[in-house]
């Protein structure tokens, strides 16, 4: 797989953890810095709700009823929006759950390809990781913990540990 110079990177805020949870906010944000985000709202049989989440995103399900736009409506938008490329997601072991449970409330499938960050990020860039996201959280000043804002956080932070591990001196060339 070749390695993008900047990867499309794709987050989902959830109304909880479990089997029981749903998307209720995607967030996406592609190799120019076009970002694409909304607000879901549930479906009928989509009750699971967890305090402790809403404590975290600030996304309450009142906010999705007044905001939030129908399943249909944010496949389309996103299909349109992503094409076929690729989006990673620090999380892919959640949002691949959620983004299918979003695709079939829409009744359709996406037309772009959701993977793992792990896959384009090589295991130096892993090793300082946390501590350049942390970094970057407080030199961008994002103190919201929404999908838009994490996905660019996230594309971000690969790109600077990207810059990082490429100027960094290789062990081999020092001995």
């Amino acid at each position: 797989m070749k390695t993008p110079r900047c990867p499309c990177i794709i987050d989902i805020e959830a109304s909880g953890f479990g089997a029981h949870s749903y998307p209720i906010e995607i967030g996406v944000v592609i190799a120019d810095g076009s970002r694409y985000c909304s607000l879901i709202t549930p479906q009928d049989d989509w009750v699971h709700w967890s305090d402790q989440a809403e404590s975290v995103h600030k996304i309450s399900r009142q906010m999705l009823q007044e905001k939030g736009k129908p399943a249909d409506q944010v496949c389309k938008e996103l299909n349109r929006f992503l094409g076929n490329q690729s989006a990673y997601s620090d999380a892919w072991v959640h949002d691949s759950p959620w983004l299918t449970r979003l695709f079939w409330a829409g009744r359709s499938n996406p037309e772009f390809h959701m993977s793992p960050i792990e896959i384009i990020t090589t295991e130096e860039q892993l090793l300082i990781w946390d501590d350049t996201k942390q970094l970057l959280t407080h030199q961008l000043k994002i103190h919201r913990h929404r999908a838009s804002a994490d996905a660019f956080l996230i594309q971000q932070t690969w790109l600077m540990t990207k810059q990082q591990v490429s100027f960094a001196p290789k062990m081999s060339a020092i001995r």
